[in-house]
């Protein structure tokens, strides 16, 4: 680990990936426009944005493959296998194990609450997902779909609690969504699709 990266943002070594993220923001919006000044002051500050992406670019890394297992198995990987195989509570587990919550992490929880047919709850984790990555085309069409999927509950009166039987679907989506692929698909335009899982409407 390079401290002097963390020193660079202003950050301790135990800084949350949104307190670096929020940090390295501001630091790039200040000294893109110092770049600007006449002189010194405008080549120090160009200076200072190169080293501001450099460390930043390096602290992400390095967290990123600290995420990754000891088998060379990445760690959100292994969520996403937990939560295929229906095992919903070791998924939770391993997601509670996580020291830093990146946008993905949300992602990942929103899976589990949804496979948990808490759909509020999946609703706010994605759109944590989409604050911390607005480029992620992804997230932006899973919370879509499940918009789609909480406005036809909240018409036709469905529950939005506990799954009765969260394990009996089709991959990480939960629910009984192939043996009703049909109905479901033609009315919430394939929900299940947000993770592009069901088998039968990929």
């Amino acid at each position: 680990m390079n401290r002097e990266n963390y020193h660079i943002l202003g950050v301790s070594e135990e800084a949350t990936d949104e307190e670096i993220r929020s940090a390295y923001e501001s630091l790039k919006k200040k000294y893109s426009e110092d770049r600007w000044l006449e002189g010194e002051a405008g080549t120090e500050a160009a200076r200072m944005l190169e080293k501001i992406d450099a460390a930043y670019d390096e602290i992400t890394r390095e967290r990123r493959e600290a995420r990754t297992n000891t088998d060379g198995t990445d760690a959100f990987a292994e969520v996403s296998r937990l939560i295929k195989e229906g095992n919903i509570s070791a998924a939770q587990q391993k997601l509670d194990s996580f020291n830093e919550r990146s946008a993905e992490w949300h992602y990942l929880q929103s899976i589990v609450f949804y496979r948990k047919n808490w759909l509020n709850e999946s609703k706010k984790q994605l759109e944590i997902a989409m604050q911390m990555d607005p480029s992620s085309t992804k997230y932006k069409e899973s919370y879509d779909r499940l918009i789609e999927k909480t406005n036809y509950t909240q018409q036709t009166g469905g529950s939005t609690g506990t799954n009765p039987n969260p394990q009996s679907g089709d991959e990480q989506m939960g629910g009984s969504f192939c043996a009703n692929c049909a109905s479901f698909c033609y009315t919430f335009l394939c929900v299940n699709l947000i993770f592009n899982l069901c088998c039968s409407c990929r």
